[in-house]
């Protein structure tokens, strides 16, 4: 399966069976080297919170484990995002920017491979975040981010749905032996990139973005 170009398709991420947010994201590129996706600043997403309004981020992961959730309507704030999915790799590469629309870094969400979803009116790719990441500067200078929460929830597997955190870990030396050697897509591929003014940001989430994931 693949998307034409300049589809508007959503990333999903989920938390074991539990959906946690959707992002409306434009279809740059899909090809042999992979699918590139455009989130554009000012997008309406939808993400997980506590009854109270907190994120996972507002608590320790022990009592969010416990604590009901909702999923509400926000706005993707900062600058757009490009995002790249090697094909069938269990990671993703985002490519973050300044506010004026330059480069400032590679960011290397690992994350089991995604999964493509086309229901007609709606389509995208459903990916499980595995939390631990890979930040690389452009002179490609990097660190692991998120130790400490993956350690923290790995902590508490009767709650956490990583089952292989070695695995985890493998993947990213395997990006970061990437990152080392300039190899793509970190090797300068995309980091002019500027997205076609002509192009709407996305007015709401289409329906059906809550259908079952996709496994």
């Amino acid at each position: 399966m693949r998307f034409p170009v300049g589809r508007l398709v959503l990333y999903r991420n989920f938390s074991g069976d539990r959906l946690v947010n959707v992002r409306p994201c434009r279809v740059i590129s899909d090809d042999d080297r992979g699918l590139l996706l455009w989130l554009a600043q000012g997008s309406p997403v939808i993400i997980e919170v506590g009854l109270d309004g907190r994120g996972t981020r507002d608590m320790s992961f022990a009592e969010w484990s416990v604590s009901p959730h909702q999923l509400v309507r926000s706005t993707w704030r900062g600058p757009g995002v490009l995002k790249f999915f090697p094909p069938g790799a269990d990671h993703s590469v985002w490519f973050f920017r300044t506010s004026g629309g330059d480069f400032a870094n590679w960011y290397v969400n690992l994350e089991e491979h995604a999964i493509r979803w086309d229901d007609g009116d709606v389509a995208g790719v459903d990916v499980m975040d595995q939390d631990l990441d890979v930040v690389a500067t452009p002179d490609r200078v990097w660190r692991w981010k998120d130790e400490d929460e993956f350690a923290e929830r790995l902590a508490l597997p009767e709650h956490y749905w990583v089952p292989d955190p070695e695995g985890v870990r493998a993947e990213g030396r395997r990006v970061i032996k990437q990152i080392e050697a300039g190899e793509f897509p970190f090797d300068g591929t995309w980091t002019d990139f500027r997205p076609d003014p002509s192009w709407p940001v996305p007015a709401e989430i289409p329906a059906g973005w809550d259908r079952p994931g996709v496994r």
